[in-house]
C-alpha cells in the first residue's frame, strides 16, 4: 500500500466523524430540518409504518437528504433529496451505521463506522443491515440514492441505512441509468434541476440475505419538478431480474405499484399545472437511455452507453473497485467477523451478569426493607394499642371516683337517718313511713331488740 493510499485512509477517517445521521422523533412532524428535500415541505403519505423509522442524514453540520428505513426488512423505504451536480469522490469511502436504530439509549448520535459501533452499542445489527450481512453473499450494498448523485463531498450517501442487496451487475448498471436520466432526461427540463425533487425507493421480494437483509423486488424512482408554470413529475421503476430495462410510468401508476398505494408528492406535484411539451422531451430521451440498456445486455456487457454517456458516468460505485473486491479484502472481513461476533457475545454476557446482579440486589433490598416495615408496622400498632388501652383506663377513673363517692354518700346519709329516728322524714334515701320499715314480722325477734331505739334504723339499713 502506497503512501497515497495511507494518506487517503487518514483522511477518511478524520472524515467518519463530520458525517451524522438523526433519527427523527414520532412526536416530530415530517422529518425536521430534512423537510426541504420533499414537494412542499411534505413526505410522502401512506408509506409509514410501525417498523419504520425517520433519519435525517447530515453531513459536516447541514443535511443532504432524507430515509425512510424499514428496521423488519432493513433495507430504506425510501431516500429523498434535490438534485444536484456531482461533487469530485474525495477519500475512500467506508460503510456506515446508525446506533440509534438498533439501541435508543445509545450516546451515540451520529452514523459511524461498524466497529467502533461494536462495543458501545447493544444488539448492534438487530434493526439494522450490518456489513458483515454481505460477506460470502452474491450481493453487495447498493445505494438508493447514489454517491455520484450527490452534491456532497463527503458523501454521506455511504451509510447502510440508504443501502438495500444489489447483485454487482444490476448495481452498476442502477448507478449508470440514474446518471444518464438525471444528466440528459430529468435536471435539463426543470431549470437544470434547482427545483428538482427526487424520492427512490425499494419495494422489499421474500428473498433475504443470509436471512436477514431482504432483497428488492424492484426498485422505484419519483420525480417533482416544482418550476412555476412549468413543473411536471415522472415516475420509473427497474425489477432487479438480470436483462430487465428500466420502465416509465406515471406518477399515479408508480403509486398502485407500491405497497399501501401511497400519495409520494402533495397535490400530486401541481397536477394542473404541469407542462406537456417538457413531459414529452422528457421521454425522448428516456428511450434513448432504454434503447442503449437493451443494447449493452444483448452485447452482454454492462458498459456505460455511449450516445448517453454523462458527466456522472464516471464515477462508478465504490464496491466495483478491484481493489475492494480483492481476495485479502475478503479474506480478512472473513477473519474479522468471528472476532467481532466473539466480542459482541462476550460483552451481551457481561451486561447480562451486570444486569441480573443488579436485579438481584434490588429484590433483596425489597425483600428486606418490606420486612422492615412489617416490623415496624406492628410495633406501632402494638404501641397505640397499649397507650389507647391506658388512655381508656385513665379517662374511666373520674367514673369510677364518682362512683365511689355517691356509695359514700349514701352510706353516710343511712347512718344520719339511723341517728336521726326520731324523724325519718328528715332522710332523703329513706321515703318509706315508718311503719313500712317495720313491717317485717319481728314477732320471732326478742323483743329488747324490737324495743331498741335504733332498731327502726337497722332495718332501713338492710
Amino acid at each position: 500500500m502506497g503512501p497515497a493510499r495511507w494518506l487517503a485512509l487518514g483522511g477518511l477517517l478524520a472524515l467518519a466523524g463530520l458525517l451524522e445521521g438523526r433519527l427523527v422523533r414520532k412526536e416530530e412532524a415530517g422529518f425536521g430540518e430534512c423537510n426541504r428535500f420533499f414537494y412542499a415541505g411534505t413526505p410522502p403519505a401512506g408509506l409509514a409504518a410501525a417498523a419504520h423509522v425517520k433519519i435525517c442524514q447530515r453531513s459536516e453540520g447541514a443535511e443532504r437528504f432524507a430515509t425512510l428505513y424499514s428496521t423488519g426488512d432493513r433495507i430504506p423505504v425510501y431516500s429523498a433529496f434535490r438534485a444536484a451536480h456531482p461533487a469530485p469522490l474525495g477519500a475512500e469511502q467506508r460503510w456506515l451505521v446508525e446506533p440509534q436504530i438498533d439501541d435508543p439509549s445509545s450516546s451515540l448520535e451520529e452514523v459511524t463506522d461498524e466497529a467502533d459501533a461494536t462495543s458501545s452499542v447493544n444488539n448492534l445489527g438487530s434493526k439494522q443491515a450490518l456489513n458483515a450481512d454481505y460477506l460470502g453473499s452474491d450481493y453487495q450494498t447498493g445505494q438508493l440514492y447514489p454517491f455520484s448523485l450527490s452534491s456532497d463531498p463527503h458523501t454521506a450517501t455511504f451509510t447502510l441505512t440508504n443501502a438495500a442487496p444489489m447483485t454487482p451487475s444490476f448495481q452498476k448498471q442502477w448507478y449508470l441509468t440514474l446518471n444518464s436520466l438525471m444528466d440528459l432526461a430529468l435536471s435539463p427540463q426543470c431549470g437544470n434541476g434547482e427545483e428538482l425533487y427526487i424520492l427512490t425507493g425499494a419495494v422489499p421480494s421474500d428473498l433475504k440475505v443470509k436471512d436477514k437483509v431482504t432483497i428488492p423486488e424492484f426498485v422505484w424512482l419519483a420525480a417533482c419538478c416544482a418550476v412555476p408554470g412549468g413543473g411536471w413529475a415522472m415516475g420509473f421503476v427497474k425489477h432487479t431480474r438480470d436483462g430487465e430495462v428500466i420502465e416509465d410510468v406515471m406518477v399515479k401508476e408508480l403509486e398502485k405499484l407500491l405497497p399501501f398505494n401511497p400519495q409520494l408528492f402533495q397535490d400530486n406535484c401541481g397536477e394542473m399545472e404541469q407542462d406537456t411539451e417538457k413531459m414529452k422531451k422528457i421521454l425522448e430521451m428516456v428511450n434513448q437511455v432504454q434503447d442503449e440498456e437493451r443494447r449493452a445486455h444483448t452485447e452482454g456487457a454492462s458498459r456505460t452507453p455511449s450516445s448517453t454517456r454523462s458527466s456522472r458516468s464516471a464515477l462508478l460505485p465504490p464496491e466495483t473497485s478491484g481493489e475492494k473486491s480483492s481476495l485479502l479484502g475478503k479474506l480478512l472481513g472473513f477473519i474479522a467477523t468471528p472476532f467481532i461476533k466473539l466480542c459482541q457475545l462476550i460483552y451481551c454476557l457481561a451486561i447480562g451478569i451486570l444486569k441480573y446482579t443488579v436485579y438481584f440486589v434490588w429484590y433483596v433490598t425489597k425483600q428486606v426493607t418490606y420486612g422492615l416495615e412489617s416490623c415496624l408496622y406492628r410495633l406501632g400498632s402494638a404501641t397505640i394499642s397499649y397507650f389507647l388501652a391506658i388512655g381508656e383506663e385513665l379517662a374511666s377513673i373520674p367514673w369510677k371516683v364518682l362512683k365511689v363517692m355517691v356509695r359514700i354518700t349514701r352510706a353516710i346519709l343511712r347512718i344520719l337517718c339511723c341517728l336521726l329516728k326520731e324523724d325519718l322524714s328528715y332522710c332523703p334515701e329513706i321515703s318509706q313511713p315508718k311503719r313500712a320499715l317495720a313491717s317485717p314480722d319481728t314477732s320471732l325477734q326478742p323483743k329488747s331488740h324490737r324495743d331498741s331505739p335504733g332498731h327502726d334504723c337497722l332495718l332501713g339499713l338492710h
